[in-house]
């Protein structure tokens, strides 16, 4: 996991990796993360946050954003999405993200297969989440930041579930939808097909 940090560190470099959460909600924000880990500190654990358990997550976590150099995590709302598209408001997520590192490294690594745009050595690595410790790293913040985030606004919008299903369209949250009709939190444009067409 740590083969492009190596690579990057060898030379002096500030190696930084990118990720987001959340394209596939019906509800909330996309959130993304920016991380640049320490050479000196090896954070045992890293992997795409997919292949992680809610407790591991938060775990490390707790680590990474203790022990990394710069971290910084940032969202694209809901109307955002809506009135960009999802692929825009994730790239703006992760522009945001990369602008509160509060510093500008050497090398952006980027999952998936899209530049969003940084102006930078940006490198974009396909399911680098599990390739690259910076870009899980990255995986793991925009996560459980996100996470954290639904699960307040489950508070503010009762009923819907947030706390258990985080906006994502599972039945439960489909047949919520039905019955209590949208959120203002729920992304309008992802919600056409299934309230009108009943799936």
């Amino acid at each position: 996991m740590y083969s492009y940090e190596k690579d990057a560190w060898g030379k002096g470099l500030l190696l930084c990796g990118i990720d987001e959460a959340g394209r596939g909600p019906l509800a909330g924000p996309v959130s993304a993360a920016a991380v640049i880990l320490d050479p000196a500190v090896h954070i045992e654990g890293i992997n795409d946050s997919k292949k992680l358990s809610e407790k591991k997550r938060e775990l490390l976590y707790s680590e990474i954003t203790e022990k990394a150099l710069y971290w910084s995590a940032a969202f694209a709302g809901e109307r955002e999405i809506d009135e960009l598209n999802i692929l825009k408001a994730t790239f703006l997520a992760m522009k945001r993200a990369y602008v509160g590192l509060g510093t500008v490294p050497d090398e952006v690594i980027v999952d998936g297969n899209r530049d969003p745009g940084l102006g930078r050595n940006v490198m974009c690595l396909v399911k680098g989440d599990a390739k690259c410790a910076s870009v899980a790293a990255a995986s793991i913040i925009a996560k459980v930041t996100r996470d954290r985030y639904m699960k307040n606004l489950a508070l503010q919008y009762p009923g819907y579930g947030f706390e258990v299903h985080k906006g994502y369209p599972t039945k439960a949250h489909i047949e919520t939808l039905r019955v209590l009709g949208p959120s203002e939190v729920h992304r309008r444009s992802f919600l056409k097909k299934i309230l009108d067409n009943g799936k």
